[in-house]
This record gives C-alpha cells, sequence and structure tokens, in this order.
C-alpha cells in the first residue's frame, strides 16, 4: 500500500534520474562528441522544479522535524544553499558555452544532489515517518504539493513520470488517487497517460481502476 511519504521518495528519484541525463549530456559535449544543447534544454526546468520542492521543504518539512528533532533540518538547509550556488556556477558555465567547465559543474551537482537527496531518504524522512503522525504527514505533503503553481502542474507530470520507474509511478499515481478531488484527479490521469505512453498498460495493469 503506497504511503504519502513515497510521493517525496518518488521525486527523489526523478531528480537522481534527471541529473544523471543531465551530466551525462555535459560529459559527452566536453568529449566534444555533443554540444551543450541537451544541457541547456534540461537544467533550466530541472533547477525550477528542485527549487518548488526545497521551498515545500523548508516550508513544511523542516517546521514539523523541528518540533521532534531540534537543529536537524539546518543541515539540510545549508545543503539547499549549496544547491543554489552550484545551480549558479552552471548557468554561468553554459552562458559562457564552457563545455568543459559545464561538465565539471554537472558532476559537482551530481554528487552533492545525490548524497544531499540519500540523507533525506534515510534520515530526514525516517524521522518524518516514525515521529510524526499519519494526518500530519499529510498535511505536509499536502502544503508541498501546493507550492507547485497550478498552471506548470501539466508540465510538471510531463517532466516527472517519464523518469520514474514502474513501482514511484504506480505508488505516486495510487496517493493522488487518495488526496484529489475525483475531477482533478481524472486530468491528473490523463496527464500521466501521456506523459508515459506506451508504458500506460503497465501503469493499469497494477492499477485496473485507472480504465474501470
Amino acid at each position: 500500500m503506497a504511503r504519502l511519504i513515497d510521493a517525496v521518495v518518488a521525486i527523489h528519484n526523478a531528480f537522481r534520474n534527471d541529473i544523471d541525463a543531465i551530466d551525462a549530456a555535459a560529459f559527452e559535449a566536453a568529449k566534444g562528441k555533443g554540444d551543450l544543447s541537451a544541457v541547456i534544454a534540461r537544467y533550466s526546468f530541472f533547477n525550477e522544479i528542485l527549487v518548488w520542492h526545497a521551498d515545500g521543504e523548508e516550508d513544511a518539512v523542516f517546521p514539523a522535524i523541528e518540533k521532534v528533532a531540534p537543529l536537524v533540518a539546518e543541515a539540510y538547509e545549508a545543503d539547499h544553499r549549496g544547491l543554489d550556488r552550484l545551480f549558479e556556477s552552471l548557468t554561468s558555465a553554459i552562458s559562457s558555452s564552457d563545455a568543459l567547465v559545464t561538465a565539471r559543474v554537472t558532476a559537482a551537482f551530481k554528487f552533492h544532489l545525490a548524497h544531499h537527496l540519500d540523507k533525506e531518504d534515510t534520515h530526514l524522512y525516517r524521522i518524518m515517518r516514525e515521529q510524526i503522525e499519519m494526518p500530519e504527514q499529510g498535511q505536509i505533503v499536502g502544503k508541498m504539493a501546493a507550492g507547485v503553481p497550478m498552471d506548470r502542474f501539466p508540465e510538471l507530470v510531463g517532466w516527472m513520470f517519464p523518469l520514474m520507474g514502474h513501482d514511484d509511478r504506480e505508488n505516486m499515481t495510487r496517493i493522488w488517487k487518495m488526496v484529489m478531488p475525483e475531477p482533478a484527479f481524472e486530468g491528473a490521469k490523463g496527464l500521466i497517460e501521456k506523459a508515459i505512453g506506451d508504458d500506460w498498460a503497465e501503469l493499469t495493469k497494477r492499477i485496473p481502476e485507472l480504465v474501470g
């Protein structure tokens, strides 16, 4: 059964997969086997979503964690500021069309982000699962989701679902079905189907009521 916290883990996995692709494209460009267009096309929107996510954690998750585990969130907020600085460095490198510097920065971004997400999954969100009651967890996840501008929701779905594996897609879809009003979920369902294409058959096999 999908837990509310699984939605956060699924998004973390999408971030991991996207920064892997961005870093790989930058590495190929640095070897002279491509240009920076693939990096430019991805990194700006990737960071925009990352900012929405980080803002949601700072507004909703960190204050809740502070109540049950004082001082823990401070280090995670410092990680966020580090990611902000790396994004500024990446923007500068791409603006200068310097493929080698861009590859160096994307490698650093990938390492820092992966380390940060691993810590959150194994520590921060473990505290949340074990120390915060389910109703409050729901409020936290809802507040994080509310930070995404509604007019950008189709872009979010189009970015996120292709980057997730089957288990994460199933969990996210089940969570949305639990928390969204029916008309909103019907709209989300159509966006998911469009985003994952032929993989829709696998998702409906796992959640037969999607086609009921």
